[in-house]
């Protein structure tokens, strides 16, 4: 097998092999989760916690923590439907066990986030429905891995696959140094809208009841809204959220060329894309009737003859012979 040549540059490096290929089914499947997993971020605007709840809850409406795994269990089930590749699947684990030990390096401190910026560089070569595989695994088993399991974690599972996905989503057409400041730039606000959204679900709780920033029951969307806004400005985009983009830019501008160039090498060493083709059985013409070593005789060499029938001789050469 010869090895396929490297592309030098142009739109040959913009190829992406989609690893996990989403299906006009599967994509019904991946919009109507979507939709479920936004409704329960946003269930504090929908429908407003009673003062009581805030006050006797330490945590999101619990029908949500356990519907919520359901929801990506069947979306992730319909992604690999088709079968999971022994190779995707091996890539997989691999990629999300280097995210799972990339991730204590830096969370926890001023907000700077080492997991998204290798989820976006493999969800812009692998494709969405790997990315959004992504994304939930390596959130998953990062979770293991530090011990924060706990009811925040399938939000953020359903955040981080929505952002493999949403790098699997962008725009084919850029290369170089402009695939570079595209993925920067959704890296930016891939990092905001994150954090915004897991504000979003935990809100009522953080704030309680009677505050300045606390969600109102009585008040309507837009209001409680403009509430959530001021509360997220302070509490989240100017620190934690800020420091986790400028992490993705940082890390996608000085690793993602290499990163990608790398990742890329692998889909074509992989040959995810390559059809699978099966060779028809050899036939006695193929291999020669009565060749005791299975390979057809070479020329000028006597074949060995059928049991009961005579050797034939070999052919008259015409090259003289030397004396």
């Amino acid at each position: 097998m010869t090895a396929l040549p490297e592309p030098s540059s142009g739109a040959a490096t913009t190829h992406r092999v989609t690893v996990l290929r989403i299906g006009p089914r599967t994509a019904v499947v991946l919009v109507l989760a979507s939709l479920i997993g936004l409704a329960m971020f946003c269930w504090p605007l929908l429908s407003p916690p009673e003062p009581e709840a805030i006050a006797h809850g330490g945590h999101a409406p619990l029908l949500f923590v356990l519907l919520l795994p359901v929801v990506l269990a069947v979306v992730l089930a319909e992604i690999t439907e088709g079968g999971l590749d022994p190779k995707a699947l091996a890539l997989l684990g691999v990629l999300a066990a280097v995210n799972a030990a990339l991730r204590p390096l830096g969370a926890g401190t001023a907000g700077i986030e080492t997991v998204f910026f290798l989820l976006i560089l493999a969800g812009r070569v692998f494709g969405p429905g790997f990315g959004f595989a992504l994304g939930t695994v390596s959130l998953f088993a990062s979770a293991l891995l530090t011990a924060g399991v706990g009811p925040w974690l399938p939000f953020q599972m359903m955040a981080a696959g929505w952002v493999g996905l949403g790098a699997g989503l962008l725009p084919r057409r850029a290369t170089g140094r402009a695939e570079t400041a595209l993925l920067v730039c959704y890296g930016i606000v891939a990092a905001y809208a994150f954090g915004l959204l897991m504000n979003l679900w935990f809100w009522p709780y953080a704030t309680g009841d009677g505050t300045e920033l606390s969600i109102d029951p009585e008040a309507g969307v837009l209001d409680n809204l403009h509430t959530f806004g001021v509360y997220t400005l302070v509490t989240s985009t100017l620190g934690w959220d800020t420091g986790r983009a400028l992490t993705n830019a940082a890390a996608i501008l000085a690793l993602g060329p290499a990163v990608l160039t790398t990742l890329r090498r692998a889909a074509r060493r992989a040959a995810f894309t390559a059809p699978v083709t099966f060779a028809a059985p050899a036939g006695p013409d193929d291999i020669g009737i009565g060749n005791t070593t299975g390979t057809a005789p070479e020329h000028g060499t006597a074949a060995t003859a059928a049991p009961g029938r005579p050797v034939p001789p070999p052919a008259a050469s015409s090259t003289p012979s030397r004396p």
